[in-house]
Formats: C-alpha cells, sequence, structure tokens
C-alpha cells in the first residue's frame, strides 16, 4: 500500500486548465484553474497511478478553444507484471481532439504565428446579447449545432462539462444533421475594446450553454365518425427522408449544458446568459416551455432568482393572491368572511379545495404565456405568496402550534399561514404520493411536515438573498449557476444527483404538475 501511495496522483490536483493568448515571445495564460471533478475520467477515486511529481496542463487559446495537452513528471513508475502506470494520454484521447497531442513547442509556435490572423475571428453564428460588466464588455453569440465552426468549438472545449458539471457527458457530435440540427448552443464571449494589441484576438470565452428542442406529441381531436381506412399504414425506421420540422411545430426547450469558467464566476455571467436563454425561447412563436433537466442547487439558486424577478417585473405576481372571496352562497356564519366552510371540516379525507386559494384557470394561462415549466411556476407562485401573503410574524417560531386552529384563527396573517401550507402539503403530497402512500399515515404526515418545513426554510433563504442583492438585476451576482447537472444522451438529458442531494422530499423534476381543481392534462416527452 505504502507503494501504491506514492506513485498515486491527486487527478483533480494534477490536472490544470489554461486559457492562453499569444504573448511577447511565447503563449500567456490568462486564466488557470483545476476542475471540480476528474471521476469520468480516471475513475471514482479520482487518481492516477504511476507518477511522481504528475502535472498535467490542458490549454486552450481564449478565442478558438485550440487545444493542447501537456504531460510532465518527475518519475514514472517502471511496470511490473500487470502493474504499470496509467497511460495518459491514450485515456485523454477518449475526451479530446487528435490535434490536442502535438507537441507542447509546436503548439506554443502556432499560437505565435497565428496571432495575426486571431485578430479578424468572430464567434460562430449571430450576436444575440451585450453587456458590459466591472467596466469590461461582453457579448452572447448564438448557432445552431449544425453549424461546422460550433460543432468545431463544442469538441474541442466540452471536456470542461466531464469537469465541472456532475454526471455531465459530451454531446456526441457524430449525429445525423437533423438531429443536431436540434441543438443550440449560447456562447459567452468578451471582447476586449480598445484593442491592447493588434496581435490578439479581441474575444475570449467565458462560458456557454446548450439546449436542445424536444417535440412533445400532441393528439388531434378524433372525429366524431373516422373514416374507413382503405390501406393500412406503413412507416420505417430510421426515416428514409431527414425529419424537418413545421415551423409552427410547438417544442420544449430544455437547457442542456450551462457553465461559466471559474475564472469568471460570481460576475453576473450566469444571469445574463440566463436571461438570454429566457428571452430568446419566450420571443420563439414555437416553444411552448422552457425546462431544464435535474439541475443542481447552485442552477437551482439562480433560476429561481432570474424566473423571480422575471415574473415580478412582468405583472405576473401582481394578479396572484391567496384566498380569493368565494361565492356568498358558500359562506357561513362561523366561518371568516370571503373563506370557503370546507376548510374547516375536521374529518379526515376530506380534499383541500385549491380552487378556493388561488384563480387556478389565471395561474395556468400565466405559466403558459411565460412558458414555465409546472414545478418552476408553482415553486415561485409559492415564494411570492409567502413574501407578500404571509407575514413574517406568523411564520415565526411557536406560531406553527397555533396552526392546530386551522382556518378558525382570528389573525389573518395565521390564516394565510394556514392556507399558504396547505398549498404547498398538496404540492408535495401530489408529487410524492407513491412513496408516501407505502408508509403508515403518522409517518406519512411526519415527513411532509418536515419536507414543508425545508421549503419554508429554503425560500426563506432564498429571499433573503433577493432582498440583499435587489432584484433589477434577477438575483445575479455571487452565485452564476455555473453547472447544470446532466448527462446527454439520446438527445436529450438523464440526471444524476449522487453527490449533494436536496433533503426536501420534493422531486426536482421538470415535469407537468397541477394542483386541486384544474389538473393540467399529461404531456409526453420527446424522444428525439
Amino acid at each position: 500500500m505504502a507503494d501504491q501511495d506514492e506513485w498515486s496522483s491527486n487527478a483533480n490536483e494534477a490536472v490544470s486548465i489554461s486559457f492562453v493568448q499569444p504573448g511577447q515571445s511565447s503563449p500567456v495564460a490568462l486564466s488557470t484553474f483545476h476542475p471540480r471533478f476528474t471521476y469520468p475520467i480516471f475513475g471514482e477515486e479520482e487518481c492516477i497511478f504511476g507518477y511522481q511529481g504528475l502535472d498535467i496542463n490542458l490549454r486552450f487559446a481564449a478565442h478558438d478553444l485550440f487545444p493542447n495537452v501537456s504531460v510532465k513528471y518527475d518519475k514514472k513508475f517502471e511496470t511490473v507484471d500487470d502493474t504499470e502506470a496509467l497511460d495518459i494520454e491514450e485515456t485523454l484521447k477518449q475526451w479530446m481532439p487528435e490535434a490536442s497531442f502535438e507537441d507542447p513547442a509546436t503548439y506554443d509556435a502556432q499560437i505565435q504565428e497565428n496571432a495575426a490572423a486571431a485578430t479578424d475571428w468572430k464567434p460562430p453564428g449571430e450576436l444575440i446579447n451585450s453587456y458590459t460588466s466591472r467596466g469590461r464588455d461582453f457579448q452572447i453569440w448564438s448557432c445552431e449545432l449544425t453549424d461546422p465552426a460550433a460543432q468545431q468549438l463544442i469538441d474541442r472545449i466540452q471536456i470542461l462539462v466531464s469537469f465541472f458539471i456532475e454526471g455531465g457527458t459530451p454531446i456526441p457530435l457524430d449525429d445525423q444533421d437533423w438531429s443536431l440540427a436540434r441543438w443550440k448552443v449560447f456562447f459567452v464571449y468578451e471582447k476586449l475594446s480598445p484593442m491592447p494589441s493588434r496581435q490578439i484576438s479581441p474575444y475570449s470565452l467565458v462560458g456557454y450553454s446548450t439546449t436542445y428542442t424536444f417535440y412533445p406529441h400532441l393528439p388531434s381531436p378524433a372525429p366524431e365518425t373516422p373514416a374507413p381506412r382503405e390501406t393500412p399504414l406503413t412507416f420505417t425506421l430510421p426515416p428514409s427522408q431527414p425529419f424537418s420540422p413545421s415551423t409552427t411545430l410547438p417544442s420544449r426547450a430544455r437547457i442542456s449544458q450551462f457553465l461559466i469558467l471559474p475564472s469568471h464566476q460570481s460576475h453576473s455571467h450566469g444571469t445574463h446568459l440566463y436571461n438570454t436563454l429566457a428571452r430568446t425561447f419566450l420571443s420563439s412563436p414555437t416553444v411552448r416551455e422552457i425546462t431544464v433537466e435535474d439541475p443542481n442547487e447552485a442552477f437551482d439558486d439562480l433560476r429561481d432568482h432570474c424566473d423571480h424577478a422575471r415574473l415580478t417585473r412582468n405583472g405576473t405576481f401582481r394578479q396572484i393572491r391567496l384566498a380569493p372571496s368565494s361565492s356568498s352562497s358558500s359562506s357561513s356564519s362561523s366561518s371568516p368572511p370571503n373563506i370557503d366552510p370546507k376548510l374547516f371540516a375536521r374529518k379526515r379525507g376530506v380534499r383541500v379545495p385549491t380552487a378556493h386559494l388561488l384563480d387556478l384557470p389565471l395561474c395556468h394561462r400565466l405559466r403558459a404565456r411565460n412558458k414555465l415549466a409546472p414545478r418552476q411556476f408553482w415553486r415561485l407562485v409559492e415564494m411570492h405568496l409567502l413574501r407578500t401573503g404571509v407575514p413574517e410574524a406568523a411564520r415565526r417560531a411557536g406560531t406553527t402550534a397555533r396552526l392546530t386552529q386551522r382556518a378558525r384563527s382570528k389573525d389573518p396573517g395565521d390564516r394565510a399561514w394556514y392556507y399558504w401550507r396547505l398549498l404547498v402539503k398538496q404540492r408535495i403530497y401530489r408529487k410524492n404520493r407513491d412513496v408516501l402512500m407505502q408508509l403508515e399515515r403518522g409517518e406519512r404526515v411526519e415527513k411532509v411536515e418536515e419536507a414543508v418545513g425545508e421549503q419554508v426554510a429554503d425560500y426563506e433563504r432564498l429571499l433573503r438573498r433577493m432582498e440583499e442583492r435587489g432584484e433589477e438585476d434577477g438575483g445575479g451576482g455571487e452565485d452564476d449557476g455555473e453547472g447544470v447537472v446532466g448527462k446527454v444522451g439520446d438527445g436529450g438529458v438523464v440526471g444524476r444527483r449522487e453527490r449533494g442531494k436536496r433533503k426536501v422530499v420534493v422531486d426536482d423534476d421538470d415535469e407537468d404538475e397541477g394542483l386541486e381543481g384544474t389538473p393540467e392534462p399529461k404531456k409526453v416527452k420527446g424522444k428525439g
């Protein structure tokens, strides 16, 4: 074991990533950092056997991401029987282009020789947004993955997905064009202006995101009298003709990968990139819904901040309030005004009439207008109602005991707190019904209560941060939501959360999640 430790290197420390540009005589690094994890490449232990003083430097040209791998070490283990040092270059060839393994001296010469040509280089696609942060200028460019220039950039850089996005895997760039056309890439670049030198590119990468377009199946209404089928329908897979969706075909945009380089994090670039994605898809006449599959907690925070700020600015939240007036026929002398008396029932099994707490048809229209996934929309609604409809005094420690009064409390704050908790409990129960029904009733109630408490704590944490930073910038600043946890496969994203799950019982899928009263129709996922 002593020899094993002596010849083992921590892969996270041995690997360094640099972005370079031409210097006076040799390339200079604009930034250098280590990966967050390396287990997809070097195994779960994140160790590299067979070297002492190991240094693996992955270098990328700051503008076009031209890559190079440099491996240095003090000593290498001599093979004994079946025990040998890991072939690092062979391992990395599965993750980086062949051109990455040129001699480092040749790479340095190419960077220096191509300096003049780099001054005329521009990112592929269309410039869709420009902004200034801390006195520096940045641009966001968008293009489809069928663009050869975009494919080259992604091919060169997407090893970073495995280094920084939990469970992330590269996009298969050898797919057919009709499949690649469903991918969109959004690059964030810093642009220097004025140029300090004519021998460097004005562009340097800040981060990027990829999105995938799903075409959900929306069945047409069946005719009253089906026409007789004269000939049987036949089809073959794969189709003989490439699939070309109509410009009017409804779609769902799913954010797949989202990465801000460590050297640019905490500068609000994640906020700008996410808001640009949202604006792009909100303006699309065909995109019906913006989703994210299995986001990590940092991205969840970024998304909550940005979406909450947008719904505040566009007036959505002004239309949503808790416990609207019910009809006069449903009122009773023993209940507080404007509250459905069914909420006072003491019998078990009485269902919460959510339609009397929220205007559900209005909420569904607002959700569709903002193109938010159901889970995300209801989270934002709960957060908004907690902030605007439930006084902080009602949420302080000790007031939970007063909830035993149910809706009979004379304190409007306590009643609002009770109704709000009913909404959250119902959402949690409905989403986790299959799991909860396997528990005894007492344990089931305890689990739901625990989940509600954790949800309240999480909402209050987010609301405090929004107030501290102000919502005009969408809640950006410290966190850039740098990674979306996801694994690209079959044209979609299959999540992985083993490292860092939430304790809240709420399922994190962006799936349909309506509330009691007017359930939303089920939708079928696209398969790519």
